[in-house]
């Protein structure tokens, strides 16, 4: 796949850098944009990231003697003789050379933005889109100011369309990543209490997510959940196009059904045309994320059969959701991440769940842990988690780790539910075969900094010999 014409030149002038090296090789076309010397390639440029571990700049010799690249964009010289651009800062030169780059390409772009269901959203987008084009995607959850530069510089020729993912923390990160991206289709998938220590409170989450809009232009399209109360009467500035549950929404959806494991069946409403749809994928919750996916479909000229036959195609991403047959228990991995919003989806979808092991017990389990930066009401937000595990019917409630105290105190406030609490992962593991029996189905959630996907490792390995 061909990619538009940028050189170490053109960067330099970009970012007003400076390049060193040889001036046969300042005109040269840059293949590709990589951080790891491992995956590097001829003929790309090499990003010389200063991590908290790793410093980038000692793997430059490597990345071009041995790997190919072309030269490196650093904040020193790596090595004498290494063909770079030195700059100022390296992650905010990367930004702008992405920002010049996204501007060469005039195909239709969709930013994903929102506290809860991101990934989910952009996937089934671009699962939509991609029944009629070649569509560039954010791969994973790469949403931050390194994953959103490196996604737009994979952009080429060939691409017709892309979705782009923008998770922030923090006010100003918005404007950054909107800078580079500027998506002509907008989609906000809720607003919910995350990142509430910097952000403040929900008002304070909308403002910050918000800043995308100072970057569209007027005839763009924001595309919101109608259904959530903090966005419901919001005006972005530009034409706006909601989705929900509720029919007063531009798309809408009717009887719904969960099918267990097998996903959920509803009828997306278009208009005056309601289709038949099947979701492949745990939880009512997906829904939204299908909704939105069909909102952008329609606006970009997808047909109402290609946007059912895309939202059939969806498959979860890592940490979203899977759902695994171990043949002992019915393994729901839900640890990418965390907040209120995503945990009560997660325990009401649960809560409906019966086993897809042979004679099952149908005990609904749920390890929890905590949930980060959440803020001065942070104990508050996990108290009333522990209490919606109890009110929904959880049989067994795990909680490790220190916040996740008060989710157990909340679950055990109410009642019939059987509760443990465990101060950290390695004391929960002395009781885990004797907790998980065969048959249960087991969720696992919780912030994406406290590791449970080590948990989840070890309740594959239950009943192996």
């Amino acid at each position: 796949m061909k990619r538009k014409q940028i050189t170490p030149e053109k960067i330099a002038e970009i970012t007003g850098g400076t390049y060193m090296g040889p001036r046969s090789l300042k005109n040269d076309r840059i293949a590709g944009v990589g951080l790891d010397s491992r995956d590097i390639e001829a003929d790309d440029l090499f990003v010389c990231v200063k991590g908290s571990r790793v410093d980038g700049h000692d793997f430059a010799r490597q990345a071009v003697e041995l790997e190919g690249a072309l030269c490196c964009l650093a904040e020193r010289e790596p090595y004498p003789g290494c063909p770079c651009v030195i700059v100022d800062n390296v992650v905010s030169a990367l930004g702008k050379i992405a920002e010049y780059y996204r501007q060469l390409f005039s195909i239709p772009v969709v930013g994903v933005i929102g506290s809860v269901g991101k990934t989910t959203a952009k996937e089934l987008i671009a699962d939509v889109l991609g029944r009629k084009m070649n569509v560039l995607k954010t791969p994973a959850n790469l949403n931050n100011e390194l994953g959103v530069p490196l996604t737009l510089l994979s952009l080429r020729e060939e691409h017709e369309a892309a979705v782009i993912e923008m998770g922030i923390s923090d006010f100003g990160e918005m404007r950054r990543l909107a800078r580079m991206v500027r998506p002509d289709i907008c989609v906000m998938t809720a607003i919910g209490y995350c990142h509430l220590e910097k952000l403040g409170d929900l008002q304070g989450v909308l403002r910050a997510k918000s800043e995308v809009f100072e970057f569209m232009e007027p005839d763009s399209i924001a595309i919101m959940n109608g259904d959530d109360p903090t966005l419901r009467d919001f005006d972005p500035g530009v034409h706006k196009i909601t989705f929900g549950m509720g029919p007063e929404n531009d798309f809408h959806a009717e009887n719904v059904e969960s099918l267990g494991f097998q996903g959920v069946s509803c009828d997306i409403c278009m208009g005056d045309t309601c289709v038949f749809t099947l979701i492949p994928a745990f939880g009512e919750h997906i829904v939204y994320g299908a909704l939105a996916a069909a909102a952008v479909g329609k606006t970009l000229g997808v047909d109402g059969e290609d946007i059912i036959r895309g939202i059939a195609d969806y498959r979860p991403v890592g940490g979203r959701a899977n759902v695994t047959d171990t043949g002992y228990i019915t393994l729901i991995d839900d640890c990418y991440n965390a907040n209120p919003n995503s945990m009560a989806a997660s325990l009401r979808s649960l809560s409906s769940l019966r086993s897809l092991s042979a004679k099952p017990q149908g005990r609904r389990v749920a390890i929890l842990g905590d949930m980060k930066e959440l803020g001065a009401d942070s104990a508050q937000l996990h108290r009333a988690v522990g209490q919606l595990a109890a009110q929904v019917g959880i049989d067994i409630l795990v909680c490790c780790g220190e916040e996740a105290k008060a989710i157990f105190d909340g679950a055990v406030s109410q009642g019939h539910i059987k509760a443990r609490y465990y101060r950290d992962k390695d004391d929960f593991y002395g009781d885990i075969s004797s907790t998980i029996g065969r048959g249960d189905v087991v969720l696992v959630k919780a912030s994406h900094s406290m590791g449970f996907e080590d948990i989840v490792e070890r309740l594959r390995q239950l009943g192996r010999r």
